[in-house]
């Protein structure tokens, strides 16, 4: 009986109809980005002092410039000042009073301006920037600047929150049905946030957005990867990842260009509603439908990609079916599944863990490098290409070197140029910043390896859910790393590095502990999974799924 791979070894593994889906599909990765690192430019955090009524008039008047104005009427300039002094405090002076002299206006006040009264800023804030970001707009500074990370936390809640129930919508009812639904939400959610008219309904939407975008990410990512022949899905899964780099290099541009945030945010947003048109353009997954038994489905569409490659049907193609012997009924997917056996519940264990400090580390360094920068645009636009030699590493070196041991080399890499960053003064800012580079190099590489691990670690009927359920650790690391970078911050400026440190090094050791999967075939049961540890020449991968009644009783 011939299996899924064996049919596409016959009519192309990657031809003409899977290079166009792959093509079509990346372009879901790449509008993913905007979504999970937009905080940088929707964010940004300009400077700012408080608004003092009257000081506009005055300066005007006395023909003040900027830096006059600066250093007579905002606190904590001078070299004692500190920043939250300069920008969240001001003198309680009644700048409308004509008594006020233009050269130093409060030294008829007061012989020492530390002796004057300072108080909150009653009346706003002045932000300089030409721009606008939801900082400035919703006043997310000072005793309120903790909203920014729940700005960044809340998209990240909602990715924890539609890991279970999303994986299990494409494991239950197909990988297509679940992108084109958290595609159109994600794209109505993403436009109602662009006109969202206080902080309260621009935080509902973007959790709304988070509880389907990252679904729709991974629902393409499973649908190209289970497209392919086996020589192919490592290619295809590096390459769709890298077309999330793209989307970063993309969106530092299109920020430059649109610098108020509600325009950028509109320009992410609706272009995602052509993504609809994947229901002419992209089938379902032919290996999905055989483990749901719909046969006939699977050789028609397999048909299909052997006629869009130019490639004559196999004459043993409608033997690509499930026997009713083989499964006593269909397969339910079911987070108990993850933890069935003892490899199933280490390999689940550790790709919780090495998800959570990929997340911590890549978004942390990220946003490391926006807190100690300089220009927003380039600094962003600099780290965001370090991500594409990332990818070229592991598409040369994967099948030469295999998955587990530079997975376990970069996590330590990772943690090293951290460690390195805690003792680096930040006199150095290039120094810094290539070093942030490192870093964050070795991280990427991590991130896209561990998502093609995971992906070869399940078999078929829970291989969706099990990438689903494991990422959920990268989402609960994004919700924390905003609050673990900048309170830790305030604290020791060298505190949250010296943790990414010691999650990175933990990590390079536990991933010691998986088996390689170089040139194995995707599992298909779950004890194809039993048998990737042992030390034997890889088996051919098998359609059928061969399990016991007994093991999935009370599932």
């Amino acid at each position: 009986m011939p299996t899924v791979d064996d049919i596409l070894e016959k009519i192309g593994g990657f031809g003409w109809f899977q290079k166009q889906a792959f093509l079509t599909l990346c372009l879901l990765s790449a509008f993913f980005a905007p979504i999970y690192v937009g905080i940088v430019f929707l964010g940004f955090t300009p400077d700012h002092r408080c608004r003092s009524p009257g000081v506009a008039e005055l300066s005007q008047r006395c023909g003040w410039s900027q830096d006059e104005e600066l250093n007579y009427t905002v606190p904590g300039l001078g070299a004692t000042g500190d920043a939250y002094t300069r920008q969240c405090l001001r003198y309680e002076v009644d700048w409308n009073q004509s008594a006020l002299d233009c050269v130093d206006p409060l030294a008829g006040l007061a012989a020492n301006r530390s002796h004057l009264p300072l108080g909150p800023c009653r009346d706003g804030w002045v932000y300089d920037t030409p721009g606008s970001s939801i900082v400035t707009e919703f006043n997310l500074v000072c005793a309120d600047s903790w909203k920014v990370d729940l700005f960044q936390s809340c998209v990240n809640v909602g990715f924890f929150l539609s890991s279970l129930g999303i994986g299990y919508i494409a494991d239950r009812f197909g990988r297509k049905v679940c992108l084109l639904l958290t595609v159109l939400i994600s794209a109505i959610s993403g436009v109602l946030m662009a006109i969202a008219p206080n902080y309260p309904s621009m935080l509902f939407f973007r959790l709304l957005q988070g509880l389907v975008s990252k679904g729709s990410w991974a629902s393409g990512y499973t649908l190209i990867t289970e497209l392919v022949g086996p020589d192919y899905r490592r290619t295809v899964a590096i390459l769709y990842q890298m077309a999330f780099s793209v989307g970063l290099v993309l969106l530092a541009g299109v920020a430059y260009a649109l610098p108020h945030w509600r325009w950028l945010q509109l320009a992410v947003s609706l272009p995602v509603f052509l993504f609809m048109f994947y229901y002419w353009c992209v089938p379902e997954s032919p290996r999905w439908l055989l483990s749901q038994k719909r046969n006939t489905e699977a050789v028609r569409i397999m048909g299909y990609i052997a006629r869009k490659n130019g490639r004559p049907s196999p004459a043993d193609l409608k033997m690509l079916s499930l026997k009713e012997e083989d499964i006593p009924g269909e397969l339910r997917p079911s987070l108990a599944d993850l933890f069935r056996t003892p490899r199933m519940r280490k390999h689940t264990f550790i790709l919780l863990y090495l998800w959570f400090t990929s997340a911590v580390l890549y978004q942390g360094l990220i946003m490391h490098i926006g807190a100690t920068g300089g220009n927003l645009y380039l600094d962003f636009f600099y780290s965001s290409l370090v991500e594409f030699p990332a990818s070229f590493f592991i598409l040369f070196t994967i099948d030469r070197i295999g998955r587990i041991y530079p997975l376990a080399v970069w996590n330590l890499v990772a943690g090293v140029a951290c460690f390195a960053m805690v003792f680096i003064s930040h006199e150095l800012y290039w120094l810094n910043i290539v070093v942030a580079c490192i870093g964050r190099l070795g991280i990427t590489i991590v991130f896209q390896m561990v998502c093609l691990v995971n992906a070869e670690l399940y078999p078929t009927f829970i291989r969706n859910l099990g990438l689903m359920v494991c990422s959920s650790l990268c989402d609960v690391g994004g919700i924390v790393t905003p609050f673990i970078v900048f309170r830790l911050m305030e604290v020791w400026q060298g505190l949250p590095l010296a943790l990414f440190a010691v999650c990175g090094l933990v990590a390079g050791g536990m991933t010691l502990l998986l088996p390689e999967t170089k040139g194995m075939s995707l599992p298909e049961t779950i004890e194809d999974i039993e048998n990737l540890s042992r030390k034997a020449k890889p088996k051919e991968n098998t359609i059928y799924l061969q399990v016991q009644t007994s093991e999935f009783s009370g599932t």
